[in-house]
C-alpha cells in the first residue's frame, strides 16, 4: 500500500491539487461541528435539493437506529428525510496508538488487548489501519480489511522514545482520506514533546476533516486531560479515562475500543430536503432512536453553496456502491494497480526502463565517435582526399549532430575553468579517448543518472525523495572524478613498474651499436602497454622537430614519473659531458628496482595498519546503515535531538582526525 501511495503521488501531482481544492470547498460549504457525545453527522454534502450526511449513534450495545424515528430540521424548520442503509458506504477507521516511553510494558499490553477487541467487534466491510506515534509518527498498517495483518502489526509495537501526538494525528487524518465515513480511536496520555504542529493547528485540521474521534485517556506521569478533551470535542466524540490499575485500565480501554467498533453498526445515511425558503448558513439537526434511547446529531451547513441535485435513495445507493469500490489514496487497497517486480507498478518499471535506455543512447552517441577503428580512420582520410569538399552538416546523422552540439557546450564550459588543463592531463594519463568537452557532458549525465537512481532507491516520501536525489547527485559529481584519478594512477603505476625493464632494453640496444633514437624505437615497437604507446608518442614529437630531452620531459609530465625525469636528466648530462650511456642506464634501472623492492617491503609492513584504519572507518558507517534499516526510530535520535546532533558532529570530527592521524602514521616515503 505504501508503494502504491508513493507511486500515485508521483503520477498525480495535478490530481493532488484538485483534491486539495475539493477538500477546501467541502470545508467552506459544510462545516460539521456537532456537540460531543450522543450522535454525530459526518460526510455532510450540500446539493441543489438539500443535505446528505451519515448519522452515527454512539450506543453502548451497538443497537440499530430505527429508520422510522429519524427526523430532521434545517434552521428550526422541519424537513423531509429519506433514510438509506450504510452498507454500501466507504468506511475507514484508524487506531492511533501512543507508543512513547511513558506507556510502558503494561500500557502496550493493554493496547494490544483493546485492539483485538476492536478488530473483533468492527463490521467486516470497514477498512481498519493503525498509526503509532512516539518520537516520530509511523504508519503501522495501512487501512485494510485484513484483520490478521493489523492485529500482528499492533502486537509488534514497543514502548520507547518521546511523544509526537499532534504529528501522529495528522498522519492518521491523511490515511483516512478526504471522503467517506472516517473515524479514529486515540489512546494516549495527552502529552506531546516532539510534534512540529501545535494543538490549535491540530484542532482546526480535525474539525475541518469531519472525522469522528473516540479518545481514551491513559493515565501516566505526563497525562494532560484537557488536551484529550479538546481533541475529542473537535472530533465530535468523547473521552474515556483509564484508571491507574492495570486490570481496571485494561477493562476500560477494551470497553472504549469495543464501543467505538460497535458505533459502526449504528449508522445510516440520511437525505434531508431543505425547505424552499431556507438559504445561507443554517443549523442542521437530525434526531433518531436506537435501542429505545433518543440521539441527536448537529451540524452547521451553508445552503448558499448548492451543487448537484439530490440523488434518489436508489441512485444514491448505486453511486455509493460504485464509489465504495473506487480506490482512494492512502485508504483503500489498490485493486487496479498492476504490481511488478519489488512491488513497483509495471507502468513505473516501463518508465524507468525507457529513461535508462534513453540515457544509454545519449552516452553511446557521445562516446561512439571517439572509439573509431584504425581501418575506419584510414577510409575516412582517403575519402577526405577524394572528395573535393567536406561533408555538409545536413548529411550527418541526427545522433552525431546532437552529440556534437552537446560536446560544443561542454567545451565552452570547460574553457572557463582553471582545472581544465589538469583534467586534460588526467585523460591523457588514463589513455581515455575523450576531449574535455565530452568528459564534461559525461559528468553531467552522471549527475542526472545518479539523482534519478537515488530517488528510485530511497522512494517513499517527499523527504526521502529529496534526500535520494541529493545523495545521487553527489555520487554523480564525485564518482566520475574518482574513477578518472584511479584510472590515471593505475596506468601511471604500471608505467613506473615497466620503466626498469625499458631502461635495460635501451641499454642493451646501445651496447650492440644502436643509436639512442633507434633503441627508443625498439622500445616503442616491442614494449608492453603503456610504455610502448608513450615512447611512441615521444618519438613522434622528436620526428616533427622537438628535442629528445624535451619529448622525454613531456612524457615524464604526462605520466607523472619522477624516475623518468631522473633518466632524462642523466641522458642530458651524458650528451653534454660524454660517457658510457648504456652503463648509466643499467645503473639507473638497478636503482629503480631496488627502490621498488623497498617500497613493496614497506607496503607489506604497513598493510596491517591500513587494514585497521579501513575497518575502524567502515565499522561506524556500516553499523549506522544497519540500524537505519533494523531500528530507524532508535537511530533517528542522532539527528532529531540536540544531544544526538552534538554526538553525531563529535563522532564525525573524531573519525576525520583519526583517519588523518593513521594515514600519516602508515605513510612512509621511499
Amino acid at each position: 500500500m505504501a508503494a502504491f501511495v508513493t507511486c500515485a503521488r508521483l503520477r498525480s501531482a495535478c490530481a493532488g491539487l484538485l483534491a486539495a481544492g475539493f477538500l477546501a470547498a467541502t470545508v467552506s460549504t459544510a462545516s460539521a461541528a456537532p456537540a460531543p457525545g450522543g450522535a454525530s453527522l459526518s460526510e455532510v454534502q450540500i446539493t441543489a435539493s438539500g443535505v446528505a450526511a451519515i448519522l452515527t449513534a454512539q450506543t453502548a450495545a451497538g443497537a440499530k437506529i430505527d429508520p422510522a424515528s429519524v427526523k430532521a430540521t434545517i434552521g428550526g424548520v422541519a424537513a423531509p428525510v429519506t433514510v438509506q442503509p450504510i452498507a454500501q458506504e466507504r468506511r475507514v477507521a484508524i487506531l492511533l496508538i501512543d507508543t512513547s516511553g511513558s506507556m510502558g510494558l503494561a500500557g502496550m499490553q493493554t493496547v494490544t488487548r483493546a485492539a483485538d477487541a476492536f478488530l473483533a467487534a468492527v463490521p467486516p466491510d470497514v477498512y481498519v489501519g493503525a498509526v503509532a506515534f512516539s518520537t516520530t509518527p509511523t504508519l503501522v498498517a495501512a487501512p485494510t480489511r485484513d484483520r490478521a495483518s493489523v492485529k500482528s502489526a499492533i502486537a509488534a509495537l514497543r514502548s520507547s522514545g518521546e511523544t509526537s501526538l499532534y504529528d501522529g494525528l495528522a498522519t492518521a487524518l491523511a490515511q483516512l482520506g478526504p471522503s467517506g465515513d472516517r473515524s479514529f480511536v486515540l489512546i494516549s496520555d495527552g502529552g506531546d514533546t516532539r510534534s512540529k504542529r501545535t494543538l490549535a493547528q491540530t484542532m482546526a485540521a480535525l474539525s475541518a476533516s469531519g472525522a469522528r474521534a473516540q479518545v481514551v485517556g491513559f493515565k501516566t506521569s505526563e497525562s494532560q486531560a484537557s488536551v484529550l478533551a479538546s481533541l475529542a470535542k473537535a472530533g465530535h466524540g468523547s473521552v474515556s479515562a483509564a484508571g491507574s490499575s492495570a486490570a481496571v485500565s485494561g477493562a476500560l480501554v477494551s470497553a472504549a475500543f469495543t464501543l467505538a467498533a460497535q458505533a459502526f453498526g449504528s449508522q445510516i445515511r440520511v437525505f434531508v430536503t431543505s425547505p424552499p425558503s431556507a438559504g445561507g448558513v443554517k443549523p442542521l439537526v437530525v434526531s433518531a432512536i436506537a435501542g429505545g434511547k433518543a440521539f441527536t446529531g448537529r451540524a452547521t451547513v451553508n445552503l448558499a453553496a448548492r451543487s448537484e441535485p439530490l440523488p434518489s435513495p436508489s441512485s444514491a445507493s448505486s453511486a455509493l456502491s460504485t464509489s465504495s469500490r473506487a480506490p482512494a489514496s492512502g485508504v483503500r487497497p489498490p485493486m487496479t494497480a498492476s504490481k511488478g517486480v519489488l512491488g513497483i507498478p509495471v507502468l513505473l518499471w516501463v518508465a524507468l526502463v525507457a529513461i535508462f535506455l534513453g540515457l544509454v543512447g545519449v552516452v553511446v552517441a557521445l562516446v561512439a565517435p571517439a572509439f573509431v577503428s584504425s581501418r575506419r580512420r584510414r577510409v575516412e582520410s582517403i575519402e577526405g582526399y577524394v572528395n573535393a569538399e567536406p561533408l555538409r552538416p545536413s548529411e550527418r546523422s541526427m545522433v552525431t549532430a546532437i552529440s556534437a552540439s552537446l560536446v560544443s557546450v561542454g567545451d565552452k564550459v570547460m574553457e572557463r575553468r582553471d582545472s581544465t588543463p589538469q583534467t586534460q592531463l588526467l585523460l591523457e594519463r588514463a589513455d581515455l579517448p575523450l576531449r574535455v568537452g565530452e568528459w564534461a557532458v559525461l559528468r553531467a549525465l552522471a549527475v542526472v543518472i545518479g539523482a534519478a537512481g537515488g530517488m528510485f532507491l530511497l522512494r517513499g516520501g517527499s523527504t526521502s525523495t529529496v534526500v535520494g536525489a541529493f545523495l545521487g547527485g553527489l555520487a554523480g559529481v564525485f564518482l566520475p572524478v574518482i574513477f578518472l584519478k584511479f584510472a590515471a594512477s593505475r596506468r601511471a603505476n604500471k608505467f613506473e613498474r615497466q620503466l626498469p625493464d625499458v631502461l635495460t632494453l635501451v641499454a642493451s640496444s646501445l651496447s650492440t651499436g644502436f643509436s639512442l633514437l633507434q633503441a627508443l624505437d625498439g622500445v616503442a615497437r616491442d614494449a608492453d602497454e603503456p610504455s610502448g604507446k608513450e615512447f611512441s608518442r615521444a618519438l613522434a614529437e622528436t620526428r616533427i622537430g622537438a628535442d629528445l630531452n624535451e619529448s622525454l620531459g613531456h612524457l615524464a609530465d604526462r605520466m607523472d614519473s619522477k624516475n623518468l625525469r631522473w633518466t632524462a636528466m642523466a641522458i642530458d648530462i651524458q650528451r653534454q659531458v660524454g660517457g658510457n650511456l648504456a652503463e648509466t642506464l643499467r645503473n639507473t634501472a638497478a636503482t629503480l628496482r631496488d627502490r621498488e623492492a623497498l617500497s613493496r617491503h614497506v607496503k607489506a609492513l604497513a598493510a596491517e595498519g591500513k587494514l585497521s584504519a579501513y575497518i575502524l572507518f567502515a565499522l561506524p558507517i556500516g553499523l549506522f546503515l544497519y540500524m537505519l534499516v533494523a531500528n530507524p526510530t532508535y537511530v533517528a535520535l542522532l539527528w532529531t535531538t540536540m544531544i544526538g546532533i552534538g554526538m553525531s558532529a563529535a563522532g564525525l570530527i573524531s573519525m576525520a582526525f583519526g583517519m588523518f592521524w593513521m594515514s600519516k602514521v602508515i605513510k612512509v616515503e621511499v
